[in-house]
């Protein structure tokens, strides 16, 4: 999975920001303010932390050894997906577009109007 690829995914979702809050190794992406991705481009293989639901967390950690615990982050709510070319492309596309609607899901009436 390249990284322009992987970038222009994040972005392409609505309301999408990237920022580097967390230095400039690491690009932050939110929604309306909340994060649902974080990508660390400089890692190689590159890696990729998401929102994910707690009982499916365990159950792809368990499926792939290329998904960890969620780094820096609640190991209950976050993976870390290791883009090694294990994961197949389509289970990495999934996780990224559930992150977002569980983080979109949180937002308030009026922000996910906004959207």
């Amino acid at each position: 999975m390249e990284f322009e690829q992987l970038r222009a995914y994040l972005m392409a979702k609505a309301g999408a920001t990237e920022e580097q809050p967390f230095g400039p190794d690491v690009l932050v992406y939110k929604v309306m303010g909340k994060i649902f991705a974080l990508l660390f481009w400089r890692e190689e293989p590159l890696r990729l932390n998401l929102k994910c639901d707690p009982l499916e967390a365990l159950a792809l950690r368990q499926q792939y050894a290329a998904v960890l615990p969620g780094y820096h982050m609640n190991k209950r709510h976050w993976n870390t997906l290791v883009l090694d070319g294990t994961l197949p492309e389509a289970e990495v596309w999934g996780q990224i577009d559930q992150s977002y609607a569980l983080v979109v899901q949180g937002l308030t009436r009026a922000q996910r109007r906004q959207l």
